[in-house]
């Protein structure tokens, strides 16, 4: 599976980018798919996460409320819509795609995930 990320680039806070994550090679159906971010200095953080039925999204509590994750496995994508978007948001995403079922606690892990996209760039300016 080829992960590409896209639709990152420079909001103000309070604004809104929607990525894109298209995958190819193979369909994801039957794939749990993730985000993660990495800020500067830090670690790699997970975003959000949807199971391969789309049935079960996971989200960090920093962005509950806020960032909503969706598949499209008709068109093989997967989306995160980042809303309200503040300074401490700013980091390149990056797409996963796992053979991951069970329980939520596994979606939110990195090294359970197979594939992963090559990350885009948000930055948000206060």
């Amino acid at each position: 599976v080829q992960l590409q990320a896209s639709g990152g680039g420079l909001v103000q806070a309070g604004g809104s980018l929607r990525l894109s994550c298209a995958a190819s090679g193979r369909a994801i159906s039957s794939y749990a798919m993730g985000w993660f971010r990495r800020a500067p200095g830090k670690d790699r953080e997970f975003v959000a996460a949807i199971n391969w039925s789309g049935g079960n999204l996971d989200y960090t509590d920093s962005v509950k409320g806020r960032f909503i994750i969706s598949r499209d496995n008709a068109k093989n994508t997967v989306y995160l819509q980042m809303n309200s978007l503040k300074p401490e948001d700013t980091a390149v995403y990056y797409c996963a795609a796992g053979r991951i079922y069970g329980n939520s606690w596994s979606r939110t892990l990195w090294n359970k995930y197979d594939y992963w996209g090559q990350g885009t760039q948000v930055t948000v300016s206060s």
